[in-house]
């Protein structure tokens, strides 16, 4: 087991361990006092990042930004089996959106190949390494078991033979799978990292940016500490799953001639969500499969796909804020992150009416022809982002649910003969009956409406006991479509033991909606959008359909002509504080 951390207790607000142990490192004594504190965050271009990578993020960046430290940002591209640019340039745009910048310190892990084949040589040198002959399988084999030291039949190789057959490896003149070089530490440790780990292994495989000159790959536990120490990292913070790897992260930099520091491994309990998985080879089964349109498909964990759904960069920030940093591994329910969400659109998100479920409301009394313009508030919450106009005419939408012909106890919308209600920001109406079709469905709803209550407010002062109602002009609305989203997974933990995530996929997780009604404005807006250089990575006009939830305008599909909403979010918080 790794050696245990034990945590200074936290003094003030907004500290966490991590901060805890900076302080005392930078302090007069400590390892890097009077040094500049200096992160990394490391994703493997595999795959676009995810709501999981936001937590270290926000940790590597944050603490940097806490310190006036420096972070860095860098490819880990040591295994390219899965690796492209397109990951790569969808990294840096998603970093870029939430907020985090590194300046001129961006790297790749690629950039050091040469350098860790050169500290392999010393190692080899050192009598630290030797290459091994075991099968995968035999490898396992002879791994051993608590107390039960592994076997390594190629442990004493001489060092001149071991550097022969190292350059034998680096020269592509033995086959994949043949030969391993292994660090010589201890077949008995009780910390299996430390027996005697695999640091190079064999793969004739195109790297994305190294073309076929290596055909030798570090492993990440062999290369990840050679690369912070080379570009001056005080403080390695990673996940939690890294702890028992720790040991073989100090040896490393305690064994090679790296004439620099010796970084600080933290760890850190990572992000785990409800009804979501995190793993990237998952995720890109999902999109492979065509379980999901793609890495941006709103319903994915993905940066891309969050934006796509309407989510901001202050709200994410916020979320792994109010989430902390600890030790314990947990899941976070998804209702926080959409608390979040809500609590960042309630504050800057322009209201406007839409109707998703339309039903014809005429207006019997009010003279066919004529039209008048309202004036509604964009946000009751922020009265500096103003009002816009709306107009009114003989007939409008509204919500088929807003009517019932034969009404439940205590409903309080239109129903014949029942209360009056209030048309937001428009007048009083009272519902008089409807008009049915051939099959008995409802295609219209009658009313009158009160000439002296201009805004809502009755000219008597009666009291309005009804509820009130969004709707849009039938005269000037126009169509869009509307998708609701669900969550991806209707189990609460997909990735749970003994399950195939795939057979806990929702089947509800997407609705599509066609022929809501909208405000006109809308189309404007559509085109500013469409103007847009980068439409996918910037956050796309969000709205709050008044009485129905926050949606944006959709980053792909949504044109001028043709209006595409996504709901980021109901308006009902489930979250407990």
């Amino acid at each position: 087991m790794a050696e245990e951390i034990k945590t200074p207790e936290t003094e003030e607000s907004g500290k966490n361990f991590i901060i805890n142990f900076i302080d005392e490192d930078i302090a007069e004594g400590g390892q890097f006092q009077g040094m500049t504190v200096h992160t990394r965050f490391p994703p493997e271009p595999n795959g676009y990042l995810h709501i999981g990578h936001c937590k270290a993020l926000c940790i590597d960046f944050g603490t940097a930004e806490r310190y006036n430290g420096l972070c860095n940002l860098r490819m880990d591209d040591t295994n390219p089996a899965k690796e492209d640019t397109e990951y790569v340039d969808a990294i840096q745009q998603d970093i870029h959106w939430l907020g985090f910048d590194w300046g001129d310190r961006f790297f790749y892990g690629s950039d050091y190949f040469e350098k860790d084949y050169e500290y392999a040589v010393e190692l080899i040198k050192k009598g630290l390494a030797y290459v091994c002959e075991l099968t995968p399988e035999e490898f396992k084999a002879n791994r051993g078991d608590i107390g039960i030291p592994a076997v390594s039949p190629y442990r004493d190789r001489p060092i001149e033979e071991n550097l022969r057959l190292f350059e034998k490896m680096k020269n592509g003149e033995v086959e994949e799978g043949k030969m391993t070089l292994r660090a010589k530490i201890d077949l008995a440790s009780g910390n299996f990292n430390m027996r005697d780990p695999v640091i190079y292994r064999i793969r004739f495989i195109n790297h994305h940016r190294q073309g076929t000159k290596w055909c030798i790959f570090p492993m990440y536990d062999f290369a990840h500490p050679i690369q912070d120490a080379l570009e001056g990292i005080t403080h390695s913070l990673c996940s939690l799953e890294y702890e028992e790897h720790r040991p073989l992260y100090d040896w490393v930099v305690n064994n090679v001639s790296i004439p620099y520091h010796k970084p600080r491994q933290i760890e850190f309990a990572r992000l785990n969500i409800d009804h979501t998985v995190m793993s990237k080879r998952k995720l890109r089964k999902l999109v492979e499969e065509h379980y999901v349109s793609g890495w941006d498909d709103p319903r994915m964990p993905t940066l891309c796909g969050l934006r796509r759904r309407g989510y901001t960069a202050a709200s994410i920030r916020n979320f792994c804020e109010m989430i902390g940093v600890g030790k314990t591994p947990s899941v976070i329910e998804y209702g926080t992150l959409e608390h979040c969400l809500r609590e960042d659109l309630n504050a800057h998100a322009e209201r406007t009416m839409a109707v998703l479920h339309p039903v014809k409301l005429t207006v019997t009394n009010y003279p066919e022809g004529k039209s008048e313009t309202f004036s509604v508030e964009n946000n009751p919450t922020d009265p500096t982002q103003g009002t816009h106009e709306i107009t009114f005419s003989r007939h409008l939408w509204i919500e088929a649910d807003d009517f019932m012909e034969v009404p439940v106890p205590k409903y309080k919308r239109l129903t014949p003969n029942g209360l009056e209600c209030r048309l937001k920001g428009a007048y009083l109406v009272k519902c008089t009956g409807c008009v049915k079709d051939e099959n008995g469905q409802i295609v219209e709803v009658l009313c009158t409406y009160d000439p002296d209550s201009r805004g809502g407010d009755p000219a008597d002062g009666r009291k309005v006991k009804g509820a009130t109602l969004h709707w849009v002009d039938a005269e000037s609305c126009v169509d869009a479509e509307v998708r609701l989203y669900d969550n991806l997974f209707s189990d609460p933990q997909p990735d749970g033991p003994d399950k195939d995530f795939l057979n806990c996929l929702n089947p509800d997780s997407l609705m599509v909606l066609e022929g809501c009604k909208v405000e006109r404005a809308m189309v404007d807006v559509a085109k500013r959008f469409d103007q847009a250089e980068n439409r996918t990575g910037v956050n796309a006009p969000t709205f709050q359909f008044m009485r129905t939830g926050y949606f944006c305008m959709d980053n792909r599909d949504c044109t001028a002509d043709h209006l595409v909403f996504n709901r980021s979010v109901s308006l009902k918080d489930s979250f407990k504080k």
